[in-house]
């Protein structure tokens, strides 16, 4: 089945990041291991993973070198696509580098005539243009144990109500609380 799943780690208030970008929301989480070891069953249903220039940035500083884990292992060799305007080439350490195109619309439409599943993880303005296109299949929420009070809200201010329906959830240790959810 083809599909897009986008995954977002997310404050109980709602918020993706603080105010400027920072990474409180992953600060409050103890241990990433329940997370580790879903998102390794996951990418077994998964065909590629995309991701824009920001998050790249920051995946591929870590993941490249951290082959003793499972989940690396798994990212490393799966196909990758960078949605970025400014990027030319996405290396990937030792790896087959990432695929680059200018417009994660039109890219998960073309994908989808190829039967793809995809993950968008993070990636805050691809996954917002992949919402507001009607391109996003099914939510998953990596819900955090802090409020920030403020910061990069879900959905950007003006978006349209977005209709969800549960499909799923688990409370991991360290409070953190998965909910899974199709859209539309």
């Amino acid at each position: 089945m083809s599909g897009l799943l986008a995954q977002q780690w997310i404050s109980v208030d709602g918020f993706l990041a603080g105010i400027n970008g920072e990474a409180d929301v992953f600060a409050a989480v103890s241990d990433f291991t329940a997370s580790e070891t879903h998102n390794t069953t996951l990418l077994a249903g998964i065909d590629e993973i995309l991701l824009g220039r920001r998050t790249y940035e920051s995946f591929v500083a870590y993941w490249p070198t951290a082959d003793d884990e499972p989940m690396a292992r798994k990212v490393n060799t799966m196909p990758k696509t960078v949605c970025s305007t400014t990027l030319t080439a996405a290396t990937w350490g030792e790896h087959a580098p990432a695929r680059v195109v200018p417009d994660p619309v039109d890219h998960v439409r073309a994908q989808r005539e190829t039967g793809a599943r995809l993950i968008v993880w993070g990636s805050v303005s691809v996954m917002r243009a992949l919402l507001a296109a009607g391109e996003v299949d099914e939510l998953e929420l990596l819900v955090a144990p802090i409020a920030l009070g403020a910061g990069i809200p879900l959905l950007a201010a003006g978006a349209a109500p977005l209709p969800l329906s549960l499909t799923g959830s688990e409370v991991w240790p360290g409070g953190v609380i998965r909910l899974r959810y199709t859209v539309g």
